[in-house]
C-alpha cells in the first residue's frame, strides 16, 4: 500500500474537527437522551391519566376494574420488548421506541380531544415505556440518576413555567416550533447515546415509578394545599419555589453517585418528611424532602448491574407500581378500600429508601468526583428565578360595587376538562370573562392531583379572569370549591360536611360579600351525599341569614364540625343585622326531590323555576337540573340562563341578582 497523501491527510483532518463537537457530546448523549425521554413520557401521561377519567371513564359510569384494565393493558405490553431485545440490538429497540413516542407527541399536539386523544395517548404510554426498556440496556451507570431525575425536573419546571397549561392543550401554531425541538432532539441524542457495558442496576429502574409518584403528589403541589381558606395570592411563588426544589432533586440524583459521607442521614430524610407531608403538607418538610428523594434515586444507580434485562423488567415493573399506587390513591374517594389513602405514597417512601438502602450498603464511591453545593444551589436559585419571572404577575385589587345588582356564576368544571377531554381552563376563564361577572362559584375544583396531569384549575381560570380567588378543600386539601371575586370579602369559611357513607367528602363554603355597601351571604357547595347534607347546608344558610358570622353559621347543628377559618378581610363576629343570602352549586338534587323541600323550609327559593326551568346535567344533551342557585327574601333573580358551552359535563348558571332589604 502506498504512503497517505497530503490530501488525504488534510481530509482526514477537516472530518476530526468536524466530529469533534459531535465526540465532545457523546459522553453526555445518554442523559440527554434519557431525559428528554422521561420529559416526552411525561408529557403523554399528563394526557393519559385525565383521559381514562373523561373519555373512557364517561363521566364515573364506567366500572373501575374495566378502566383499571385498559389502563394495565399499556403498561404491560412493553414487555413484548423483552424477547425482541434477544434478537435486535437494543439501541434500536430504544431508538423505534423514541420514534413512536414522537409520533404520538406530535399526533396528540394536533388532536382536538375524543376517543383519538384516548388511544393515541395510550400508544405513547406503551412507546415511552419501550424506549426507557431500550436505554435501560444501554445507557452508561454514571447517566442514569441523574437523567432520569433530569427528566422529571424539566418536566415539572416547563410545566410551571407555562402556567401549568402544557403545550399539549394549547390551540394555534405557537406551540409547535417547541414541540417539534424536542421531539427533534430526542431522536438526535436517542440515535447518538453510545452503548456501554456498565449499565445501572435494577433498583434504580425499579424506583423510577414510585419516584414519579412522589414527585407528582408532594413535589409539584407544595404551596398549594397550605391555604385552606384560599389566599388568592400569585402563583409565581409557588412556581419558584417548586423549581427550585425539583432542580435540587436533580442535582442531588446526579451527585449522589459520587456519594458523601452523610449519605445515610438523606435516606432516613425521605421516609421522615413524607410521613409528615402526608399530615402536615408543609413547605419546610419539601425542602428535606426533595433531596433526600434525589440522594435515593442516585445512590440506587451506585452498583453495578447483574443483567442488563434484569434492569429493564424492573423499570417495567416500577411504572407498574405507578399505575397500581395512582389507581388505590384516587380509588378511595369513590370507594371504601377499607384503609385510608395515605398508606399508599407512605409505603411507596419506604419502598423507595429500602432499594436505596441495600444498594448503597457498604458501598464507596465508584465514580470519581465530589457533590459540589454551590453548584447545586447555584442552579436550583437560577432556575427558581427564571420561573418567577415566567410566571409573576399583579394581585387584582379588591374592587367595591355601588350598584344593587351583581352577576354570578355557578359552574361545576368538572377539574377543567370538557366533554371532547381537553383541558379547558383557557376556554372556561375567557367565556366566564364574557358574561362580566362579579362573582364566579366553582365545584369540582383540582389544585393538582396527578391523576389529572397536576393542574391548578383555580389559579389559571382566576389569572384569566383577572380576580381574586379563595379556595375551599373538599376531598381532600387539593380537590374542593372555590370563589372567584374581586368584590369585598367581610367573611369567608369552610365548614366540612359529613360524609353520610359516601367516600368522597364535602363542605360548604360560607362567604359575606359587599355589593352596594350592603352584605350579602353566600353558600357554594358541592353536595355529595344530598340526604344528609342538605340539612347542614340548611342550617348554614339560615345562620348566615339570620346575622351569624361566616365561621359560626352551622355550628349549631348536632354532630356539626368546626369550620376551616378564612383569610376574613373585616372581621364582623357573632350576630350582626339579618342578610340576604344565596345557596348555590351541584347540588346533585333536582327541583323534585324531598332533599328541595328541606332548602326550601330554610326560606329558600328557586328564582329559575320562573324563568324557564333549564336543565344542567349532562352538558351533551341536558335532561334535569342539579345546578341551582337559591335566594332568600332580599335577592331577586332578574335574569337567569344555562349557556350551552362544553367545557364540563355540567352546564353553568348565570344569574342576575337585585339586592333589596330584608
Amino acid at each position: 500500500m502506498g504512503e497517505p497523501t497530503v490530501e488525504s491527510a488534510v481530509e482526514s483532518t477537516v472530518r476530526a474537527e468536524r466530529a469533534a463537537p459531535l465526540s465532545r457530546l457523546e459522553p453526555f448523549t445518554g442523559v440527554i437522551a434519557l431525559a428528554l425521554g422521561v420529559l416526552l413520557f411525561t408529557d403523554v401521561l399528563r394526557v393519559f391519566l385525565p383521559s381514562l377519567i373523561t373519555l373512557f371513564g364517561h363521566a364515573g359510569d364506567t366500572p373501575p376494574e374495566q378502566m383499571g384494565l385498559y389502563a394495565a393493558l399499556w403498561f404491560v405490553l412493553p414487555f413484548a420488548a423483552a424477547p425482541l431485545c434477544r434478537l435486535v440490538d437494543p439501541r434500536r429497540v430504544a431508538l423505534g421506541g423514541a420514534l413512536l413516542l414522537v409520533a404520538a407527541r406530535l399526533v396528540l399536539q394536533a388532536t382536538d380531544g375524543g376517543t383519538a386523544q384516548l388511544y393515541v395517548a395510550s400508544a405513547g404510554v406503551s412507546s415511552g415505556l419501550i424506549f426507557l426498556y431500550g436505554r435501560a440496556l444501554t445507557t452508561p451507570r454514571a447517566a442514569v440518576p441523574g437523567g432520569l431525575a433530569a427528566g422529571l425536573a424539566a418536566s415539572a419546571v416547563l410545566h410551571l413555567a407555562l402556567g401549568q397549561m402544557d403545550l399539549v392543550w394549547r390551540d394555534g401554531p405557537l406551540p409547535w416550533p417547541a414541540v417539534a425541538v424536542l421531539c427533534a432532539a430526542l431522536v438526535w441524542s436517542a440515535r447518538l447515546a453510545p452503548t456501554a457495558e456498565d449499565v445501572a442496576p435494577a433498583g434504580v429502574w425499579f424506583v423510577f415509578g414510585p419516584f414519579i409518584v412522589l414527585h407528582g403528589m408532594f413535589l409539584t403541589t407544595i404551596g398549594l394545599a397550605d391555604h385552606p381558606g384560599g389566599s388568592g395570592r400569585n402563583p409565581w411563588e409557588t412556581a419558584a419555589i417548586v423549581a427550585a426544589l425539583v432542580c435540587a432533586q436533580f442535582l442531588m440524583a446526579f451527585y449522589a453517585a459520587r456519594p458523601p459521607r452523610q449519605r445515610g442521614l438523606m435516606l432516613v430524610l425521605l421516609p421522615v418528611t413524607s410521613a409528615m407531608l402526608i399530615i402536615f403538607s408543609a413547605l419546610p418538610l419539601a425542602l428535606l424532602m426533595a433531596p433526600a428523594l434525589g440522594a435515593c434515586v442516585g445512590m440506587a444507580g451506585l452498583p453495578s448491574a447483574r443483567s442488563p434485562r434484569r434492569s429493564g423488567l424492573a423499570l417495567l415493573g416500577g411504572t407498574l407500581v405507578f399505575l397500581i399506587s395512582v389507581f388505590l390513591y384516587y380509588a378511595a374517594y369513590d370507594t371504601d378500600l377499607g384503609f385510608p389513602n395515605s398508606v399508599v405514597p407512605a409505603l411507596l417512601t419506604g419502598l423507595v429508601t429500602a432499594v436505596a438502602l441495600l444498594a448503597a450498603r457498604g458501598r464507596r464511591s465508584e465514580v470519581p468526583g465530589r457533590p459540589r453545593t454551590a453548584r447545586i444551589a447555584v442552579t436550583a436559585l437560577s432556575t427558581a428565578l427564571v420561573v418567577a419571572a415566567l410566571t409573576w404577575q399583579p394581585l387584582p385589587a379588591v374592587q367595591a360595587r355601588a350598584g344593587n345588582e351583581f352577576t354570578l356564576v355557578a359552574y361545576n368544571i368538572r377539574m377543567g376538562f370538557g366533554l371532547k377531554g381537553t383541558l379547558d381552563l383557557d376556554r372556561v376563564a375567557a367565556w366566564a370573562k364574557s358574561e362580566r361577572p362579579d362573582v364566579v362559584l366553582l365545584s369540582e375544583v383540582d389544585r393538582g392531583w396527578l391523576l389529572n396531569g397536576g393542574h391548578d384549575d383555580l389559579a389559571r381560570i382566576a389569572r384569566g379572569l383577572g380576580m381574586r380567588y379563595h379556595f375551599a378543600p373538599a376531598a381532600d386539601s387539593l380537590w374542593g370549591d372555590a370563589i372567584i371575586t374581586n368584590l369585598p370579602i367581610r367573611q369567608i369559611a369552610s365548614h366540612p360536611l359529613g360524609k353520610h357513607d359516601y367516600p368522597t367528602g364535602a363542605q360548604a363554603q360560607a362567604v359575606v360579600i359587599e355589593v352596594g355597601g350592603q352584605e350579602v351571604g353566600i353558600v357554594n357547595t358541592h353536595l355529595q351525599a344530598p340526604p344528609g347534607q342538605a340539612p347542614e347546608v340548611a342550617a348554614i344558610a339560615r345562620d348566615l341569614a339570620a346575622g351569624m358570622s361566616a365561621e359560626s353559621a352551622g355550628t349549631t347543628l348536632p354532630g356539626a364540625r368546626a369550620p376551616r377559618a378564612g383569610t376574613p378581610t373585616t372581621e364582623t363576629p357573632g350576630r350582626a343585622a339579618p342578610r340576604p343570602v344565596l345557596l348555590t352549586g351541584d347540588l346533585n338534587t333536582t327541583p323534585a326531590d324531598p332533599e328541595m323541600r328541606v332548602l326550601e323550609a330554610a326560606g329558600l327559593s328557586d328564582p329559575l323555576t320562573a324563568l324557564g326551568n333549564p336543565d344542567t346535567s349532562p352538558a351533551e344533551a341536558p335532561v334535569k337540573r342539579i345546578d341551582h342557585v337559591l335566594v332568600s327574601r332580599g335577592l331577586t333573580a332578574v335574569e337567569a340562563r344555562v349557556p350551552r358551552v362544553s367545557f364540563s359535563d355540567h352546564l353553568p348558571v348565570v344569574v342576575r341578582l337585585r339586592v333589596t332589604r330584608v
